[in-house]
């Protein structure tokens, strides 16, 4: 698949540092132009990955972390759910600032490249929609979403299909499963930004 220019200025795919994605998003943000930008390209993986976790999470009181939040759109879905309980990080600070008030429970700017500063077996499912891209979150992430998922927690995330691969998300994955430490509930390929022609792998898996 080639690669898109999801962006407003420089394609993501060209990013090379955290600090630069930071910047990227803290720029993006201004006059609601990322809101605006996803309503119009029709971003479906907040809706997507909140549907199918309702799907298997009756308990609509569960504790949930939001990885990659953003201006909180997987918050706003959530919500729609019925889910109330969660709280949320990211990079951008900005992003940050625009998430509608009292939605999450606490928020935190956090580089999800690094150690999560959350307890062990913390939360009952981790969600993480649209992070898994082009130089952003890389896969070791997944190591940590285990971690601070408690024992038959759900682990649900978007990869976008061109990195899916080559970035090692397919092979860390597989070593996850192979070492019983998730079990595969639904793995599909997500619309996510289909205006855009930019497809995503949706996973969700059980934490064992």
């Amino acid at each position: 698949m080639a690669q898109k220019d999801i962006g407003n200025k420089t394609p993501l795919h060209e990013l090379k540092t955290t600090e630069e994605v930071m910047k990227y998003y803290d720029e993006w943000s201004k006059n609601n132009k990322y809101n605006n930008d996803m309503f119009i390209w029709e971003y479906s993986g907040p809706r997507e990955t909140s549907e199918i976790l309702s799907k298997y999470q009756n308990n609509k009181d569960v504790k949930i972390y939001d990885a990659g939040c953003g201006s909180g759109l997987v918050g706003l879905e959530l919500k729609k759910f019925g889910f109330s309980n969660f709280d949320g990080g990211d990079i951008s600070k900005e992003l940050l600032n625009q998430v509608p008030a009292n939605l999450y429970n606490e928020l935190d700017q956090v580089d999800l490249n690094k150690n999560i500063l959350k307890h062990d077996d913390f939360y009952d499912v981790v969600i993480c929609v649209g992070t898994f891209t082009f130089a952003h979150v890389k896969a070791h992430a997944l190591d940590e979403f285990v971690r601070i998922t408690k024992r038959n927690g759900l682990i649900c995330f978007t990869i976008n299909e061109a990195i899916y691969i080559d970035y090692g998300f397919k092979s860390k994955i597989e070593s996850l499963v192979n070492n019983n430490k998730i079990k595969e509930i639904e793995f599909f390929k997500s619309n996510y930004l289909a205006s855009k022609d930019v497809n995503a792998w949706l996973g969700l898996y059980k934490v064992l």
